[in-house]
């Protein structure tokens, strides 16, 4: 009898589930945080290493500054990308002719706002793992955007995102963006299955 009443000394760890992700993930604006990208193309001899830091400086706009190996500033705000490099005029585009944009600036402004609703107007969502090493998978639902991108699988630990990475439509290869502390962790890492090994958390 008595041994019923004692509690485990170690719990089992609590999974995270989906509005619990997006409960510790909101954040007001303004916000900012570090990105390390690594890009990979058959063209390219080695992949691609690039950092700089993302920012919404308002609940319409998020801002993407890279800030090696090249300058570029991305804006987007009110349907809208302007891109501007030093010594070149800024370009401005619809975001209709660049659904993976328009898919950056949704899941960006619905995981920081912790807008459940707004994120299932563009992906089918998905949580695994417990609250300290969890996975979010989105799966577009816009036809435009699941051309380009078959799936986002969002990396974290309790109330940070560490790393996105996400899967095209067609090819193998992943684009991986790590966030936060595991951009602070990468350093001046440009190992491909090193920063793949950090965004996994492994």
């Amino acid at each position: 009898m008595l041994a019923t009443l004692v509690l485990p000394l170690h719990a089992a760890p609590e999974d995270a589930g989906a509005d619990w992700i997006l409960d510790r993930l909101a954040r007001p604006v303004p916000a900012r945080t570090a990105f390390v990208e690594l890009r990979d193309s058959p063209l390219l001899k080695a992949p691609l290493r690039i950092s700089g830091e993302y920012r919404r400086p308002d609940a319409q706009t998020l801002v993407r500054e890279v800030r090696a190996p090249y300058a570029e500033t991305t804006t987007i705000r009110g349907g809208e990308a302007t891109i501007a490099r030093a010594g070149k005029a800024p370009r401005t585009f619809s975001l209709a002719r660049a659904p993976e944009l328009a898919g950056l600036q949704a899941s960006f402004g619905a995981l920081l706002s912790g807008d459940r609703t707004l994120l299932e107007r563009h992906y089918r969502i998905g949580a695994t793992g417990p609250r300290q090493h969890w996975t979010m998978t989105l799966v577009p639902t816009d036809a435009a955007l699941a051309g380009k991108v078959r799936e986002i699988v969002l990396h974290g630990r309790g109330a940070e995102l560490r790393c996105i990475e996400t899967h095209p439509a067609q090819g193998e290869v992943v684009q991986r963006t790590l966030l936060a502390g595991a951009a602070r962790d990468a350093g001046d890492v440009a190992d491909a299955a090193a920063l793949a090994q950090l965004c996994r958390g492994e």
